[in-house]
């Protein structure tokens, strides 16, 4: 089979430019359209996509989410021919790729790529394709020019299955993150920690972002921005049902969506002030002084959790009341840890591990920043024996 004589590009952003300019490389006739006015110079481009989808045998959606290809394409339905084949690159929610594949039957093809724009511009992207075999046949050219080509059953699937993929990349950008915040505070050279994480299981992520995670970034052009992660991210814990920590992560990075996703691993970890209450109450705990915790906590706070087989609600007085201004006998033994912190504007979570003797207690925070300060307006607590 030959190729499509003409190929309309619907959608010329980061992704959508560099497939257009690689499918007019290799395939002739390629005619580009974009919401926002952008042009792609290496392909012809239009006003009006209903120009570009009436002369096209392909039409590819490179938008950025699912309600822009529902609004394009009931925009150009009327200009498609009958043989014309759909071809959606976007990444949208299960649903939505499923509502546009029973709008447009036999002709769409949904086929998220995994892999940013050097790979669109070299044809290296993986290709996970739904669609029905004779169509699947006929876009093959065009998609194998991009890529290699996994056909999967149907489209919500493919959907599904790119935004998992994504979520493993969100979690290796979360996991660079922590790795550069340790380094940070142990006081290591930048430069130095990055030559050793380009040797282990981030090297790959590391040796393509290096020029975002110097000590002096170089300034270049985003390739898959942090906006557009965090909307992958929400997309697929709103998919699951199921809590993504991911998702909070990526939305609580304080940059532009603009950045590349590699910005979000250099953001320094959380303030001293928001951690100083947490310490007041290691303090406490260490000391057995009460004052810590008075400084620690909100004067209305509440420490709850099952003790002896019931659940107790101390108000702050009664806790205080348990220490006795002296440590513990077996304090040098005893160990505490802050294990996570999330901070959202005003509020904040935290969990800590205290092991104290054979017993080891899970604690959980909310905070409050009120008056200037960071405190802590309550306390649930986990003991393990």
């Amino acid at each position: 089979m030959t190729a499509p004589h003409t190929i309309a590009v619907l959608g010329l952003g980061r992704m959508g430019a560099a497939i257009a300019t690689r499918l007019a490389d290799h395939h002739g006739k390629v005619v580009g359209w974009t919401r926002s006015g952008r042009t792609a110079s290496a392909v012809e481009t239009t006003g009006d996509p209903n120009d570009a989808v009436a002369k096209a045998d392909t039409v590819l959606l490179a938008l950025f989410d699912g309600p822009a290809c529902q609004q394009v394409v009931d925009h150009v339905r009327d200009s498609l021919r009958t043989d014309t084949i759909v071809l959606n690159i976007s990444t949208i929610a299960p649903a939505e790729a499923a509502t546009l594949a029973r709008q447009l039957g036999r002709s769409y093809i949904h086929a998220p790529l995994l892999g940013s724009v050097p790979a669109a511009a070299a044809g290296t992207l993986q290709i996970l394709a739904a669609a029905d075999q004779d169509a699947l046949d006929r876009a093959r050219p065009v998609l194998e020019t991009l890529g290699t080509v996994r056909r999967i059953g149907d489209a919500a699937t493919a959907a599904a299955l790119k935004l998992i993929a994504n979520n493993s990349l969100t979690g290796a950008v979360l996991a660079l993150r922590d790795s550069l915040r340790q380094a940070d505070a142990l006081g290591l050279p930048r430069g130095q920690v990055l030559d050793v994480l380009e040797l282990g299981q981030l090297g790959g992520l590391v040796a393509r972002k290096r020029t975002f995670l110097d000590d002096e970034p170089t300034a270049v052009t985003a390739e898959f921005t942090i906006g557009a992660l965090a909307k992958d991210m929400a997309l697929l814990a709103a998919a699951s049902n199921t809590p993504l920590r991911s998702a909070a992560g990526l939305a609580d990075t304080p940059s532009v969506p603009e950045a590349d996703i590699a910005v979000a691993a250099t953001v320094p970890s959380v303030a001293d002030a928001v951690l100083e209450p947490l310490r007041a109450y290691i303090r406490g705990h260490a000391t057995g002084d009460a004052s810590h915790f008075r400084d620690a906590f909100l004067p209305t706070a509440h420490i709850e959790g099952i003790r002896d087989g019931a659940f107790v609600s101390w108000c702050l007085d009664e806790y205080c009341a348990l220490f006795h201004g002296r440590p513990a006998p077996d304090e040098p033994t005893r160990s505490r840890s802050i294990d996570a912190m999330d901070v959202h504007g005003t509020v904040a979570t935290a969990t800590m591990t205290l092991r104290h003797g054979a017993d080891t207690f899970t604690d959980v925070f909310l905070l409050v920043h009120d008056d200037g300060r960071w405190r802590i307006a309550n306390k649930a607590y986990h003991r393990h024996t």
